[in-house]
C-alpha cells in the first residue's frame, strides 16, 4: 500500500497524512540528529513531520526539509509539518510572532499545522519553563479563547494551513467549539494515547465533532525527561502485544502503531535510530484483526506517561477531567 494515500481529511478540507514523524528528543541529544534523522523519514516515506518551539530543533528539521525538497525527493505541498504554539506564548499578542519566530527558524513560509501546545498557559518571558526560587511553574492567566481567535488569525494571514490544540480535555474543548463567533472548528487535539491509556472516550468525544485525534507517546515512553513518570511499565514489553506482535512476525511498536491506524487515530512514530526509523512505515504492510483489536483494547489501564505534575494547580490543568 503506498502511504502517501493515506490521508484523513480534516474539518478544513486539508489532509494529514495518517503517520506522523515525531522528532522531539531529550536535550541531550545533538540537534544535528534531528537533521538526519528527518532527512531518512522523508527518504523512506514519511510524509508527515512534528516539532514544536519547544523542541528548540525546528532550525535542523527545516533544514532537513529544504534539503529534500531541494534534491527533488517532494515538493513542499507533500510534505505536512506541524508546529506547536509553546505555554509561554498563550496571550493573544504572542500567538503570531511566535509564529513567525518559527517560520524564520524552519525558513519555511507555511506550516501546514499550528496547534497550542498545552492549555497551561506560563509567564512570558525568555525561558521555556519560568520556575521561582523554590523551583515552581511560574504560571499566567490567559483565556484560552482569546488564544484561539489569535490562532484564526494565523490561519487568514495564510501563515497556517490548519490550527489545532493539545493537551485539551472534552470541557476545554467544548470551550472552545462554543466560543461564540468562532470562525474555526480545531482540526485536532493531540494527545498521549496507546495501548495502556487508549483515550476512547476523548477519542468518541473528538470524532462526534468532527475533529481527528493525533496519538503522541504511541509508543509508550523510554524517555526520562522532567515531564516523565518513571515509575511506570513500559508498554513495548506488555505480553498482549508481544504476543500479538509475534503471531503477525511484526515488533510490538509496530503493532501499538498499526492499532491506533485502525481506530482512526493519526499516530506520531518518534525514533532517530535509523533501522526502526525504516521499520515504522511497514504499519502498512499488515492488519489486526478485530479480536486482536479488542485485546489491545482490554490493555487500557490509565497510565500516563506525561502527566505534566508540575501544572497540577493550573486552573487550566487538563487531566483531572476524565476525559
Amino acid at each position: 500500500m503506498d502511504p502517501k494515500s493515506q490521508r484523513v481529511k480534516l474539518n478544513d478540507g486539508h489532509f494529514i497524512p495518517v503517520l506522523g514523524f515525531g522528532t522531539y528528543a531529550p536535550e541531550e541529544v545533538p540537534k544535528s540528529e534531528a537533521l538526519e534523522a528527518t532527512k531518512l523519514a522523508i527518504e523512506v516515506g514519511f510524509r508527515h513531520v512534528d516539532s514544536a518551539h519547544l523542541y528548540q530543533n525546528e532550525e535542523q528539521v527545516g533544514q532537513a526539509i529544504r534539503s529534500k525538497i531541494a534534491d527533488g525527493t517532494v515538493k513542499r505541498e507533500d510534505v505536512f509539518y506541524t508546529s506547536k504554539l509553546w505555554c509561554t506564548f498563550l496571550r493573544p499578542e504572542l500567538v503570531q510572532p511566535a509564529l513567525e519566530k518559527s517560520l524564520k527558524n524552519l525558513q519555511l513560509d507555511y506550516v501546514d499545522l499550528y496547534i497550542i501546545h498545552s492549555p497551561v498557559s506560563l509567564k512570558p518571558g525568555n525561558r521555556f519553563v519560568p520556575k521561582d526560587e523554590s523551583g515552581k511553574l511560574i504560571f499566567d492567566s490567559v483565556d484560552l479563547c482569546h488564544t484561539w481567535e489569535a490562532l484564526e488569525k494565523c490561519k487568514d494571514a495564510g501563515l497556517t494551513k490548519s490550527i489545532g490544540v493539545s493537551n485539551f480535555n472534552h470541557k476545554q474543548l467544548e470551550k472552545i467549539l462554543n466560543k461564540p463567533g468562532l470562525k474555526y472548528k480545531p482540526v485536532c487535539n493531540q494527545v498521549e494515547c496507546h495501548p495502556y491509556l487508549n483515550q476512547s472516550k476523548l477519542l468518541e468525544f473528538c470524532k462526534s465533532h468532527d475533529i481527528v485525534l493525533v496519538a503522541y507517546a504511541a509508543l509508550g515512553s523510554q524517555l526520562s525527561s522532567e515531564w516523565v513518570n518513571q515509575n511506570h511499565p513500559v508498554l513495548l514489553e506488555d505480553p498482549v502485544l508481544c504476543a500479538i506482535a509475534k503471531k503477525h512476525k511484526q515488533t510490538p511498536a509496530l503493532v501499538a502503531l498499526r492499532y491506533q491506524v485502525q481506530r482512526g487515530v493519526v499516530v506520531l512514530a518518534k525514533s532517530f535510530n535509523k533501522k526502526r526509523i525504516k521499520e515504522n512505515m511497514q504499519v502498512f504492510d499488515f492488519e489486526l484483526t478485530p479480536e486482536d483489536m479488542k485485546a489491545i483494547d482490554g490493555l487500557n489501564r490509565n497510565i500516563r506517561y506525561y502527566d505534566f505534575q508540575q501544572s497540577t494547580g493550573h486552573p487550566e490543568y487538563p487531566f483531572s477531567e476524565e476525559y
